[in-house]
């Protein structure tokens, strides 16, 4: 396996990522350019961001078409691909959508799951151990067939989706309880509480059981709700906004990564990682797929972070 050029934390191994989550092809058209079956899916860009900190580890389904060049680039960046299992009956899951002018909406025109309407993930043995681990927005009842299968985790980061807030909300409420960090953004954190104030849905989602709640602004950057108190982080100006696509996932990846490579979860820490996920988001947006992710250097990312700490200073 490549063993790719990480960001260094004082000489300490970073511990390994666990991301279960979907492989994608995705077709997008944007208001300048498309793309048709690119690589995509939840674990793919949280994999390869979290590439960049971390070894990571994939648990995934995908069919028959999946081009050994999109394994490729996977393994190049170290990701550990013994949990992509191939399903030969069928083709991998493909979605289909359309960014609108402000690339702030966008339609959703097909949807194939395919492979992965069948995914009940079952991590290797060598997985379950894995300290670090991303629950990706697969369904909440299979988020927690996922953690009733580790062994030690220290830290667990859970995403969802609105489809789940609406159909599943009872499992995702013991998926709340259970995780460490629930990552949303500001659409979802309204679903969750029913209340539009993102300060204020934050606190609510910490009152209902969450530990630690970020809550995503897309443009607007995030918010960290924690034990010791609130951080409000800007997003990094991008001027070759190309496909938001994968986003979010970068900033998770990117996040937990950090935490790995550090071996450690406080506050302080927790705002660092949010730092370093902003910087690694804010590559992947600036071309389709994971293009431009997958060949970002450390250099790069760390100039990023460097840009953004000074636009916080005051």
């Amino acid at each position: 396996m490549t063993t790719p050029t990480r960001i260094k934390n004082k000489g300490r191994e970073a511990d390994p990522v666990l991301v279960v989550g979907s492989v994608a092809y995705d077709s997008i058209v944007t208001p300048h350019d498309k793309g048709e079956r690119i690589l995509g899916g939840s674990a793919a860009y949280a994999c390869l961001a979290a590439s960049y900190f971390a070894p990571p580890r994939i648990v995934g389904v995908v069919g028959h078409d999946f081009r050994d060049r999109d394994r490729a680039k996977l393994a190049k960046r170290g990701i550990d691909l013994d949990g992509l299992a191939t399903d030969p009956s069928g083709r991998t899951f493909a979605w289909r959508g359309r960014y609108h002018e402000n690339y702030n909406r966008r339609d959703t025109e097909d949807l194939q799951l395919n492979v992965f309407e069948q995914f009940k993930p079952l991590l290797p043995d060598a997985h379950r151990a894995t300290p670090y681990v991303m629950l990706g927005n697969i369904r909440p009842d299979l988020q927690l067939r996922v953690l009733d299968q580790l062994t030690a985790p220290r830290f667990v980061l859970a995403d969802t989706i609105d489809i789940w807030i609406e159909t599943q909300r009872e499992a995702l409420g013991e998926v709340m309880r259970r995780a460490d960090l629930l990552v949303v953004n500001d659409t979802e954190s309204a679903k969750l509480t029913g209340e539009s104030n993102v300060i204020v849905a934050g606190q609510r989602l910490r009152a209902h059981g969450c530990r630690t709640v970020i809550i995503k602004k897309g443009e607007h950057g995030a918010v960290l709700f924690h034990e010791e108190g609130l951080f409000t982080l800007p997003a990094f100006p991008v001027t070759e906004l190309r496909d938001p696509t994968g986003a979010g996932d970068s900033f998770a990846g990117a996040l937990l990564g950090h935490l790995a490579a550090t071996g450690k979860t406080d506050f302080a820490t927790l705002r660092q990682a949010m730092v370093y996920g902003t910087a690694v988001a804010s590559l992947t947006v600036e071309a389709f797929s994971t293009d431009r992710l997958a060949k970002a250097g450390c250099r790069e990312i760390r100039a990023r972070r460097k840009a953004l700490l000074r636009m916080m200073k005051v």
